[in-house]
C-alpha cells in the first residue's frame, strides 16, 4: 500500500541519518572530525525524525535512541529500541499501537520512604504468582511492593533488633512468609499480619556469617519450605521449615521486643563445605533440579549438582575459574548456565 511504501522510504532515510551520525561520532572520538554545516546534533536529529515519522514517535523515545546511539556508535541496540511492523495493525497489542516505531524499556521509579540515606538495597525478588516484589535493605528495611493495585502498595517492616546487616532475602511460597538473612540470624516475616502486630520470627544462633539465601522450589513440598544459604566459610546450608515451627509453644518472646526467637537447633538443617572462600550466591534451578553456588575461590569457583549432595557428601560437579565466580544465571530457553567473575 501507499502508506507502507511511505513508511519504508522514511525508514530508509532514517537509516541514512543514523549511519551519518555514527560516522560523525566515530571521527569525533578519533580526533579526525571537523565541524561543518551538516553536523548532526540533537536538535537536527529530533527535527528530522519528527519530519519522517510524525506523531508516531514520542519525544522521550527520540531522546533515548539518540543518547544510546552516541554512547555506543559501534553497535546501535536496534533490537531493544527500534521496531518496525509490516503486518496488519489490528493484530498488535493495544500498548504498542500508540508507538509504531520506537520500542524502549519502560521504567517506573519507586521511592521507598522507609529506606534512609547511607542505606542500600541488598536483595530484590520478584514473586510472579502473587504479582509483587520483595526488597531488603542493608540496614534492616524489608518491603513488599504489591503490583496488583493501580499504584504500588507496600508493606514495610524495620528489623532493628540486630546490629548485623541484612545480606539477602526471598519469599517462601508454601508458608507465604518473607525470609531474609543477616550476618548472624535468619528472619521470617509474616507480611500479612497487622502493622502494629508484626509477626516476625528470628532464628538463631547461626555459627558463621550468612551472606546469601534463596528458596528451594519443589513440587513435592507441601506445607513446608526449604531455603539454601551460603556463609563466609564456604559452606552451603539447606534448612527446612514448616508451619509447626511457628506455633506459640515453639518460640520465646524477648523482653520489650516484637520479635519471636526460635532456636536454630529445632530446625532440620544440613551443611556442607564446598568452597574455600565466601559463598557469593546460591540458587535452586527448578528446571535442572539442581542447586548452584559460586565463590571467589579459584579452585572450586562454581558448583552445580543435585541438592542431595549436601547430605550424602558424594563428589560434586565443580568448576574452576581464575579469581572465582561472583554471579551466575540459568537460561531455560537456551539451556545454558552463564557465570560472571
Amino acid at each position: 500500500s501507499l502508506e507502507l511504501l511511505d513508511f519504508s522510504n522514511a525508514l530508509e532515510q532514517f537509516q541514512k541519518l543514523v549511519d551519518k551520525m555514527i560516522i560523525q561520532k566515530t571521527k569525533e572520538r578519533s580526533g579526525l572530525y571537523t565541524e561543518d554545516d551538516d553536523e548532526i546534533d540533537y536538535n537536527m536529529f529530533y527535527k528530522t525524525t519528527r519530519t519522517l515519522f510524525g506523531s508516531a514517535v514520542k519525544d522521550h523515545n527520540i531522546q533515548a535512541f539518540f543518547r544510546k546511539t552516541i554512547n555506543n556508535p559501534e553497535k546501535p541496540d536496534w533490537l531493544e529500541i527500534f521496531g518496525c511492523f509490516t503486518g496488519e495493525s489490528g493484530g498488535l497489542p493495544s500498548q504498542l499501537k500508540e508507538n509504531m516505531v520506537f520500542l524502549v524499556s519502560r521504567k517506573q521509579q519507586i521511592t521507598n520512604s522507609v529506606v534512609k540515606r547511607k542505606d542500600m538495597i541488598k536483595g530484590i525478588v520478584k514473586v510472579p504468582h502473587l504479582d509483587f516484589t520483595v526488597t531488603a535493605s542493608q540496614k534492616g528495611v524489608i518491603t513488599v511492593f504489591n503490583n496488583q493495585r493501580k499504584s504500588f502498595f507496600r508493606y514495610s517492616f524495620y528489623f532493628h533488633q540486630d546490629t548485623a546487616w541484612i545480606t539477602g532475602c526471598d519469599f517462601l511460597p508454601q508458608l507465604k512468609y518473607v525470609v531474609a538473612v543477616t550476618e548472624s540470624t535468619i528472619i521470617v516475616w509474616d507480611y500479612k499480619s497487622e502493622e502494629d502486630k508484626n509477626n516476625c520470627f528470628v532464628i538463631k544462633p547461626m555459627k558463621n556469617c550468612l551472606l546469601c539465601v534463596c528458596t528451594v522450589t519443589m513440587s513435592d513440598q507441601a506445607a513446608k519450605d526449604s531455603i539454601l544459604m551460603g556463609d563466609d566459610k564456604g559452606c552451603v546450608y539447606l534448612l527446612t521449615m514448616t508451619s509447626d515451627h511457628f506455633i506459640m509453644k515453639q518460640y520465646k518472646a524477648e523482653k520489650e521486643s516484637q520479635f519471636r526467637v526460635l532456636d536454630s537447633e529445632n530446625f532440620n538443617t544440613v551443611k556442607r563445605k564446598l568452597h574455600e572462600d565466601w559463598v557469593g550466591r546460591v540458587k535452586y534451578i527448578s528446571a535442572l533440579k539442581c542447586f548452584g553456588s559460586c565463590s571467589s575461590d579459584s579452585f572450586c569457583s562454581f558448583v552445580l549438582d543435585d541438592i542431595k549432595r549436601l547430605e550424602d557428601n558424594l563428589p560434586v560437579r565443580e568448576f574452576s575459574v581464575p579469581k572465582g565466580v561472583n554471579a551466575f544465571a540459568y537460561c531455560g530457553k537456551a539451556k545454558v548456565v552463564i557465570t560472571g567473575g
